[in-house]
């Protein structure tokens, strides 16, 4: 959503701190969520994976904002850095209200260990904010259960690390996690967190017909929790599947093309039922 961001800029102009005030008492919308998304985090084996990168709002399987070609894909594994961007690929994606451009790229997983995936979009221009959107996106794949990478900073400019391994959480547990700034913690960071309620259907491109659950209001689509003053945050994962945490506007590139940028820090975790 990104409205407290949008209230932070329109100070600078009475008439778009008009339409701020609008847009803070309009009815709840999904996020923009950037996704690096494979079905499972914690493998038994290694082998072929393929990641799906949509930027959508998979809470509500809306809106599917086009992507132009991404700045970078890494993996990081036992410390070693891979870039992964030559591998990247166009495709389309389909959510429950239009198909766009999304991105994808194929994987082999060799050997036990942590498989940290660091996907670094294009600027993205919101016309509903004239303002662009970056959100530098994390995803942890586990082999074999043996940990090694999963709590390392990567020095992205905008960074959640996690304190609990994203692949071995349970339902009605929590998952907490430290809002870094190009490497410095970000004293009280803005999070939205979103349940993937319409999981994605690898085959056809798309977002899942149904959704797992019905929200009790459209509020609840995205959440808002603060980190404290060290940065850090937890939070409850109070039922099975993919949460995505988005820290706003915490990178220190806060323009693009001589608009206002909210460079935000992505990951995405996975709970389990016991």
């Amino acid at each position: 959503m990104h409205i407290e961001y949008l209230v932070r800029c329109a100070a600078k102009s009475a008439a778009v701190l008009a339409v701020a005030a609008t847009a803070v008492v309009a009815p709840p919308a999904a996020a923009h969520f950037q996704l690096l998304y494979t079905p499972t985090l914690l493998r038994a084996s290694g082998g072929p994976i393929v990641l799906k990168m949509p930027f959508s709002h998979p809470a509500a399987s809306g809106y599917v904002m086009e992507m132009a070609p991404p700045e970078q894909l890494i993996m990081v594994r036992r410390g070693r850095r891979t870039d992964l961007t030559e591998h990247l690929r166009q495709i389309t994606w389909t959510s429950s209200e239009n198909t766009n451009v999304a991105w994808e790229a194929p994987v082999r997983l060799r050997g036990l260990g942590d498989y940290v995936f660091a996907l670094t979009p294009a600027p993205y221009l919101e016309p509903s904010e004239d303002a662009y959107i970056q959100q530098i996106t994390k995803t942890i794949v586990n082999v074999g259960g043996l940990p090694t990478d999963w709590d390392a900073p990567l020095g992205l400019p905008a960074e959640i690390v996690p304190l609990a391994r994203p692949y071995t959480l349970y339902a009605g547990g929590s998952f907490s996690g430290r809002v870094l700034s190009a490497g410095e913690p970000v004293p009280f960071a803005e999070i939205e967190v979103e349940y993937m309620n319409f999981p994605p259907d690898l085959a056809a491109d798309a977002f899942a017909a149904t959704g797992l659950t019905t929200p009790p209001h459209p509020a609840f689509e995205t959440l808002s929790i603060r980190a404290d003053q060290t940065g850090t945050f937890t939070f409850g994962l109070p039922r099975a599947g993919f949460w995505g945490f988005a820290a706003l506007g915490v990178g220190p590139e806060t323009s693009y093309q001589s608009k206002d940028m909210s460079q935000d820090a992505v990951i995405w975790v996975q709970a389990r039922d016991m």
